[in-house]
C-alpha cells in the first residue's frame, strides 16, 4: 500500500483525535452551535496548518466537510449558517460529525453528545451497532451481511423516555459509505438494515462505517425552510435552512448567464474542489450577497423551490452544485449517530481506523520535531485542545 497514502490518513486521524477529545471534554449546554462549530473548525485548521484563507489552501488540507451539529430528530446535514443563534440545551441529543483531510484523504468520524442519562440506551444501541459494523467489515464481505448484523445489534435495544418504552430503530435510508480522494461519498453504500445488496468490499477501499438509530419512524426526510418572501408559509416556518453543499464530480459544462454565479463557481472550484462546504465557509472567504439575485428559474416548479429554499441559485439549478438539506425523522423523536473509518486491507490484520492510524503516525513513522502550534492550540474558549502527544502515546 502506498506509504504517502497511509501517512496522509494517519496525519488526518491524529488531528481528528485531538480535536474530538477536546470537543468531547469542552462542549457544554449554554454554548451556541456557531461557537461549537467554529471552535472545532478553527482547531482543525490550526493543527493541519491550513487556515484556508489563501486561494487553494483548503484543498491541500483542513476540513474534510462542514461540522455537523444535528439536534434531536435531525439526524444529519445540519450546521449553523451565519446569524444562527441556537443554544445547546441540556435536554438536546446532538450528533457531532466532522471530517479532516490531508491531500484529499478524508478521515470521517462522528459521535453523539447528551447531558441526560435518559438517552443512555439510545447511544448504547448506536455505538454497539457501529462497532458491530466495524467488526463485520472486511475484504469480500457482502454489504447485505453487514447491514443485517448492524440492524440486529441496533434493534435489540429499547429506551424509556417520558414514561414510554420506545424501540430503537435503524434509520433505513441512511448508510455508511466508501471514501475516495476528495470525495466523501465514493459510490458504494454500507446499509444499516438487512437487504439484498450483494456488493462486496474490496481490498484497498476505505469505508466510513456509520450507523443511525431513532426513537421515531426510522426514516428521514429533507427538512427545509422556505425563505422566499413570496412563498412564506407557517407550515415551514419552524423548519431548517440548507447549509451543506458540494460541487458535483460529474458537473455538466453549463453556460452560466449570471456573472455572479460564474464568479462563485470559480471560487468554489479553487477553494473546495469537490469537498463539501457550507455558507459559513463562503462568508469566511469574503463572499457577499451570494444568495441575492438567485430568483427561481421559470423551469423550476414549486417542489424545487421548497427543496432548495433561499439557496435556489444558478449553480444548484444547473446541476453543478448539489445541496444537502437537513435530514430529519418525525418531530418529537430522537436520533443518534456513531461513525468510524475502516480500511479494507490485509495490512495490520485488515484493520484501518482512526485510533490505529493516529498511534502509528506518532509512533516513529514521522520523526520530525512537532511545532509549538501542533503541540498546543488554544481554542476560542480559552482552553488547550491538545496536550503532549508523547504523553498521550505513552499512556496507552
Amino acid at each position: 500500500m502506498n506509504q504517502d497514502f497511509l501517512n496522509e490518513y494517519r496525519h488526518g486521524a491524529e488531528v481528528h483525535r485531538q480535536v474530538r477529545q477536546w470537543a468531547q471534554k469542552n462542549i457544554k449546554p449554554g454554548q451556541s452551535l456557531t461557537e461549537i462549530a467554529e471552535g472545532i473548525e478553527d482547531s482543525v485548521r490550526a493543527l493541519t496548518g491550513h487556515q484556508g484563507l489563501e486561494e487553494g489552501d483548503s484543498i491541500k488540507g483542513g476540513m474534510g466537510f462542514p461540522t455537523g451539529l444535528s439536534l434531536n430528530n435531525c439526524a444529519a446535514h445540519y450546521t449553523p449558517n451565519a446569524g444562527n443563534k441556537t443554544i445547546l440545551q441540556d435536554t438536546d441529543v446532538m450528533k457531532v460529525d466532522f471530517g479532516v483531510h490531508i491531500n484529499g484523504r478524508i478521515v470521517d468520524s462522528a459521535w453523539t453528545m447528551t447531558f441526560d442519562p435518559v438517552y443512555d440506551n439510545l447511544l448504547a444501541a448506536v455505538k454497539d451497532a457501529t462497532n458491530t459494523g466495524v467488526r463485520e467489515a472486511g475484504i469480500d464481505v457482502r454489504m447485505s451481511d453487514i447491514g443485517a448484523a448492524i440492524q440486529e445489534a441496533m434493534e435489540s435495544y429499547e429506551v424509556q423516555i417520558g414514561g414510554q418504552t420506545l424501540p430503537v430503530k435503524s434509520i433505513r435510508n441512511l448508510n455508511g459509505h466508501d471514501i475516495i480522494q476528495y470525495s466523501i461519498h465514493g459510490g458504494k453504500s454500507v446499509p444499516i438494515v438487512k437487504g439484498g445488496d450483494q456488493t462486496k468490499m474490496e481490498e484497498g477501499e476505505t469505508f466510513a462505517i456509520e450507523t443511525f438509530g431513532s426513537t421515531g419512524k426510522g426514516y428521514v426526510r429533507d427538512d427545509v425552510r422556505i425563505d422566499f418572501q413570496s412563498l412564506k408559509s407557517p407550515t415551514h416556518s419552524q423548519q431548517l435552512e440548507t447549509s451543506h453543499y458540494a460541487k458535483r464530480a460529474d458537473a455538466p459544462n453549463v453556460a452560466l448567464r449570471i456573472s455572479s454565479a460564474r464568479t462563485l463557481l470559480n471560487a468554489i472550484t479553487k477553494n473546495f474542489g469537490t469537498l463539501p462546504f457550507c455558507r459559513r465557509y463562503l462568508d469566511r472567504l469574503g463572499h457577499e450577497k451570494y444568495l441575492l439575485g438567485v430568483r427561481p428559474l421559470s423551469t423550476l416548479n414549486f417542489y424545487n423551490c421548497v427543496a432548495y429554499g433561499f439557496q435556489l441559485n444558478n449553480l444548484v439549478a444547473s446541476g453543478i452544485v448539489e445541496s444537502y438539506p437537513p435530514l430529519c425523522d418525525v418531530k418529537g423523536s430522537y436520533t443518534a449517530q456513531f461513525e468510524h473509518v475502516r480500511q479494507s486491507s490485509n495490512v495490520h490484520s485488515s484493520k484501518f481506523n482512526a485510533n490505529w492510524a493516529c498511534r502509528q503516525y506518532f509512533c516513529g513513522l514521522q520523526s520530525r520535531r512537532l511545532s509549538a502550534e501542533e503541540m498546543t492550540i488554544e481554542s476560542r474558549w480559552g482552553k488547550s485542545i491538545s496536550h503532549s502527544i508523547a504523553d498521550e502515546v505513552m499512556s496507552r
